[in-house]
């Protein structure tokens, strides 16, 4: 099974989330449990542990890090990737989140659409930039990259 069934999220002194952002959290972490694709790839003729995976997620020393075990708790992966190929478009989702929190409180459903679009854009493009940097360290679909790169700016709001 090529797929996660455990995801620890290490917000550990990072400041309270905002209840949107905890909202958000939540979310994205119940519809990747529910269905997302996760495969390790053969490296150098070793064998990879077969799935599923439990996944830890934090930053460390500037870093992201992929924290892959098996459920029987056997490492099958670490990898770190920098951040700064986030760094603008985790910033660029931040402002478009708080716009849209703001439209939804006092604006039409017309323009609470077009923000809402907006914000679906740059959530793509957040998920897109993720499953490039997990180029050949793990294959995942564009259902999981949106779940995992919406953890990551929760990772991100604190750091």
């Amino acid at each position: 099974m090529s797929r996660i069934t455990q995801i620890n999220l290490d917000d550990a002194g990072l400041p309270p989330p905002t209840p949107e952002i905890e909202q958000e959290r939540k979310v994205a972490m119940f519809d990747l449990l529910e269905d997302n694709t996760f495969v390790l790839p053969r490296r150098d003729d070793r064998p990879v542990p077969q799935g599923p995976y439990h996944l830890g997620l934090s930053i460390r020393d500037k870093r992201l890090v992929f924290d892959v075990e098996t459920e029987n708790a056997e490492k099958a992966a670490e990898f770190h990737l920098s951040l700064g190929p986030f760094r603008q478009v985790v910033k660029d989702y931040f402002q478009i989140c708080e716009s849209y929190f703001d439209a939804v409180k006092k604006l039409p459903p017309s323009q609470i659409e077009t923000i809402d679009m907006a914000r679906r854009g740059i959530h793509n493009e957040g998920s897109r930039v993720l499953q490039e940097r997990l180029d050949g360290k793990a294959e995942i679909d564009i259902d999981t990259a949106r779940r995992l790169f919406t953890l990551i700016c929760v990772l991100h709001f604190g750091g």
